[in-house]
């Protein structure tokens, strides 16, 4: 169980420091920042599918391409938050996305939701609210396009799902760091700004901190149970919130802090009641 924790934080710390990176990278765009993130982790993706001899092209391979396109999607609006929003708010609302995956599987999967489940999704919406604000000190546009990615990671899930079983995960994951590669390739090359010193190391680090982070928090998975694990892996957020208030000089109103909070406990809360439901 130890080691399952260790994993979960290292993954975390992978993921904040991803987040931080994409934060400093402010002068790039969104495609750009997707076409590095993607082309770093698609050569891992893709020397483990060599080396396993695992066959690329999957077997059901007009969800894998929905689901590398809607994975896409939902990253370059989470990049594109960031040039409006302080990285600890865009990180916290992007976790908003189980909400939106268990209304959409009510909708496509036709699965259930609890009774109890709507009271923590309500939670989590008035920790929104308080993030956002009743003023203008978080910026709209900004929080618009980031619940549009977390609404589009949510639909990741239910495309995941579909999928099911009859695909290799790395496959999965290959199509769309292929997909994301290509479109962030192609939309940079009007909005192209060439990296100098640093910059290559810090675009390229992108792919390299995301997969690993996803590693991480696979096999953390596999090792912990998920009501013990779970929780962990929102300290992500605090993490960023940190780290952001130290490197870009961030500040969080109470309210919004207060908000931060409460998404994070409803998300745990449902995590768990999933959990004993099932039990």
């Amino acid at each position: 169980m130890k080691k399952a924790i260790y994993l979960m934080l290292l993954s975390a710390l992978c993921f904040t420091i991803m987040n931080i990176s994409v934060k400093y990278l402010a002068g790039f765009s969104a495609y750009q920042k997707v076409f590095f993130r993607a082309i770093g982790s698609l050569i891992f993706t893709m020397g483990y599918l060599i080396y396993h001899k695992i066959p690329m092209l999957g077997n059901q391979k007009k969800l894998l391409v929905l689901r590398g396109l809607v994975g896409v999607t939902s990253m370059g609006l989470f990049f594109a938050s960031t040039d409006y929003l302080s990285i600890g708010t865009a990180v916290s609302l992007r976790y908003t996305s189980p909400i939106f995956a268990a209304i959409l599987a009510v909708v496509l999967l036709k699965e259930k939701i609890f009774k109890m489940q709507w009271f923590y999704f309500f939670i989590a919406f008035v920790g929104v609210l308080l993030i956002k604000g009743f003023t203008n000190e978080v910026n709209i546009l900004g929080v618009s396009l980031i619940l549009v990615s977390a609404f589009f990671s949510g639909l990741v899930y239910v495309v995941i799902t579909k999928i099911g079983n009859q695909d290799h995960p790395v496959v999965i994951v290959n199509y769309f760091m292929w997909i994301s590669t290509i479109l962030g390739g192609l939309l940079s090359i009007n909005n192209w700004k060439t990296p100098k010193g640093t910059e290559w190391l810090i675009l390229l680090s992108l792919g390299l901190f995301g997969y690993f982070g996803q590693l991480f928090m696979t096999k953390a998975y596999q090792l912990g149970t998920v009501n013990k694990i779970v929780p962990l892996k929102y300290i992500e957020v605090v993490f960023t919130m940190i780290l952001g208030m130290l490197w870009f000089g961030d500040q969080y109103p109470l309210l919004s802090v207060l908000g931060v909070v409460l998404v994070i406990a409803a998300l745990v809360l449902n995590v768990l009641y999933k959990q004993k439901v099932k039990a």
